[in-house]
């Protein structure tokens, strides 16, 4: 396979802070590979260096020559007044500039210009790629084209530069978190999309399925160092714990070392001799070493959660609409003592709204919320990060609470707790801006949990969060003394979290399901098969009561009356001929050459009376 890309020593910090040293991998034709790494660790940074949209202290980045290649950037830009279509056509090709021309021109123009163009659209075959644009905008739920850029939210703005990226049809795909901001249904519609494209694909994501079932190799950034696995998340899984093992291993065996160095190093005298000069900076690497060990950070999530009594809340008929557009109606629901409930379904069917009028942010139209007193809520919002930037991380911290109850009679310094959300010491003093997404992300969920609440409202808490603090966050909430509910586009993180589902299916439309998300989309795969048999069984009788009828309502011809007649005669042929057949085989006299011939003839006798009674059965109900 030929190589697109091939990365070489490649070293990025940031002041002192390194985040990757000395890195080397390549990406060849067909490959499909994903990269991993903690929050922080420089994911996003490094796919910007590849895109030429970051710099970097050394190494050297080749691509193969001529190559196409489409970027995802995290916070995509657009020119707030492109309509939708001219941010896809924002390309240096010569097709996607005919069409984004012929776009203009049927909006009014020079219509001698027009015709010049639409002889260019046949000549280079674009109208498919036209349509191919549009039906990748609509799966990806982008349906007004004319639409200004500067009116669209966040959400939308990601899903065009996916499209975007996408209807390029690159030889190399860059993609940061592609799946932000995608409803299930167009997550497993870019699965798909991917696993059947032949384009090279480097992307960072953290949903556990798409890694699975979409990617071929693994590259992890780890302790500044890039680590590659030939397999796929499963696969990455099992080797990832092997290398932790050995290293660990390691680790041990220079660590017992070290302590007995350690002790001839404080025997020696002060004046130490020549001959121990070798053995003193032996002393010194080995120390090194000993300091680099593995570090295990892992989000302890040991916070208590207030009481909860019996009654949780109950939703008394609410109604909520936007004009044509029905979120809820008329919807009751009674929430138990410790249900984990998931909320699933299409961008736009009302799942944050539900939420926030659960939390009183909006009103519902009709209807109301009854809460329980005891009833202490834990909201992670989409919009919630708005911390003060200029301000030290510590110090977000300290002015929720200084100390943390953590049960038991057991105290917890500001401090102490954030280091439990892998802040090291370091970074606590570091002011609010120079963290990556998923550190803000991860102080959120920090401020959030350490309030104790009983009742956990979740939307959307994956989002940028690394797969560590995924694993640990998963742990927490299955073990969590208290209510969940959770919106979420992260199907692994569904299927471990939620007993059961509230499925917005738009239009009002709310289906309680009792299980995770892969037992939902099981049930609704058997339904759907189940629902395509009965139209086509239904088309099937509606065709033959059509033909029914047409055949009611006309007589034979004179050319049907002889070929009813002819066939009539001819079947009574063939059941003479079939007949004596069948008493030939059962007489017992025939040589085995006549038995194979009559057996022969059978057969073809068999197969000739089933098509001439189906025609004399149509005929037979043509009146006279």
């Amino acid at each position: 396979m030929a190589s697109l890309l091939q990365v070489e020593n490649l070293s990025k910090a940031f002041g002192d802070r390194v985040l990757f040293d000395n890195i080397s991998f390549g990406i060849s034709e067909n490959q499909r590979v994903a990269l991993i790494a903690k929050n922080g660790a420089g994911k996003t940074t490094l796919l910007n260096i590849i895109a030429g949209k970051d710099d970097y202290q050394s190494g050297t980045i080749s691509f193969k020559r001529d190559i196409r290649v489409s970027f995802l950037e995290q916070e995509p830009q657009f020119n707030p007044e492109m309509t939708v279509l001219e941010a896809c056509f924002e390309d240096d090709n010569e097709i996607i500039r005919c069409i984004a021309e012929y776009e203009s021109l049927i909006h009014g123009g020079d219509t001698k210009r027009l015709e010049e163009i639409i002889s260019l659209m046949d000549f280079l075959k674009a109208w498919d790629y036209e349509a191919r644009i549009k039906q990748t905008l609509s799966k990806l739920q982008i349906h007004h084209f004319d639409k200004k850029i500067g009116e669209l939210s966040g959400g939308q703005i990601k899903r065009i530069a996916l499209a975007n990226a996408l209807i390029k049809e690159p030889d190399l795909l860059i993609l940061d978190e592609p799946t932000n901001h995608l409803d299930l249904e167009m997550v497993e519609w870019l699965e798909e999309f991917l696993r059947r494209s032949k384009m090279a694909l480097l992307m960072v994501t953290h949903d556990r399925y798409f890694l699975n079932r979409v990617c071929n190799e693994i590259l992890e950034i780890d302790q500044k160092q890039m680590f590659s696995y030939k397999g796929n998340y499963d696969f990455y899984l099992e080797k990832h714990a092997e290398r932790i093992e050995i290293q660990n291993a390691e680790l041990a065996k220079a660590n017992n070392l070290y302590k007995k160095e350690l002790d001839w190093m404080r025997r020696q005298p002060q004046a130490r001799a020549t001959k121990t000069k070798a053995r003193i900076d032996s002393f010194y690497d080995l120390e090194e070493k000993v300091k680099q060990r593995q570090e295990k950070g892992s989000v302890k999530l040991e916070v208590k959660s207030s009481s909860i009594g019996t009654k949780i809340f109950e939703a008394n008929y609410i109604s909520k609409s936007y004009g044509d557009l029905k979120i809820l109606d008329n919807f009751h629901y009674n929430f138990k003592r410790y249900e984990k409930m998931g909320i699933v379904g299409k961008n736009g069917t009302g799942k944050s709204t539900f939420l926030k009028m659960l939390m009183g942010e909006i009103k519902p139209d009709k209807g109301s919320f009854d809460i329980g007193e005891t009833v202490v809520f834990g909201y992670y919002s989409q919009d919630g990060l708005k911390f003060d930037e200029q301000m030290k991380v510590i110090d977000v911290v300290r002015n929720i609470a200084d100390e943390i109850d953590l049960g038991g009679g057991r105290k917890m310094t500001a401090s102490g707790f954030l280091q439990h959300f892998l802040f090291t010491p370091e970074t606590q003093y570091n002011y609010v801006y120079k963290l990556s997404g998923g550190e803000k992300r991860r102080l959120y969920l920090c401020t959030v949990l350490m309030k104790n609440p009983n009742f956990l409202v979740l939307d959307e808490p994956t989002n940028d969060l690394d797969i560590v603090t995924l694993n640990v966050l998963e742990d927490y909430l299955q073990n969590f003394k208290g209510c969940v509910i959770v919106v979420s586009h992260d199907r692994f993180f569904m299927d471990k979290i939620v007993d059961h589902l509230l499925v917005f299916q738009g239009d009002a439309k709310i289906k309680d399901f009792p299980g995770n998300y892969s037992e939902y989309r099981d049930w609704r795969d058997i339904q759907e098969k189940q629902e395509s048999e009965n139209i086509k069984k239904e088309k099937q009788e509606i065709r033959a009561q059509e033909q029914k009828s047409v055949q009611k309502a006309r007589k034979k011809t004179f050319q049907e009356k002889r070929e009813f007649e002819q066939i009539s005669s001819e079947i009574d042929n063939l059941e003479t001929e079939k007949s004596q057949l069948e008493n030939g085989l059962s007489s017992g006299t025939l040589s085995v050459d006549d038995i194979t011939k009559h057996s022969n003839r059978l057969g073809e006798i068999i197969m000739i009376l089933e098509e001439k009674s189906m025609r004399w059965l149509e005929l037979s109900e043509i009146p006279e």
